[in-house]
């Protein structure tokens, strides 16, 4: 089984800077992509960004504000969130999607979500 642990959320005024950070443990596996979701009240879950390989991606929404970043040493993720609106108001979950090696199968992980307010 993979745990995936976030960090970060919190109330901030439009305008300002949050930090996510998320830590995947467990044994005998290797993770393929981590990413971001988040879900606003009364919203469905919605794709934030990812990383792969080094390679990033982003929803058009938080382009040029959000940076997501990653060690894949360590199994982390971060999502740097500046220039903070309302709208980005919302529970932030952390995702990571692998492989587990004995049995081999892959694996689909969620974090228990992060509160994060946007709000003068």
């Amino acid at each position: 089984q993979v745990q995936l642990v976030e960090s970060g959320g919190g109330l901030v005024q439009p305008g300002g800077s949050l930090r996510l950070s998320c830590t995947a443990s467990g044994s005998d596996f290797s993770i393929n992509a981590m990413g971001w979701y988040r879900q606003a009240p009364d919203g469905q879950r919605e794709w934030v960004a990812t990383i792969s390989g080094g390679q990033t991606a982003y929803t058009d929404s938080v382009k040029d504000r959000f940076t997501i970043s990653g060690d894949e040493a360590k199994n982390t993720v971060s999502l740097q969130m500046n220039s903070l609106n309302p709208e980005d108001t919302a529970v932030y979950y952390c995702n990571a999607k692998g492989r587990f090696f004995l049995p081999y199968r892959a694996f689909n992980a969620w974090g228990q979500g992060t509160q994060v307010t946007v709000s003068p």
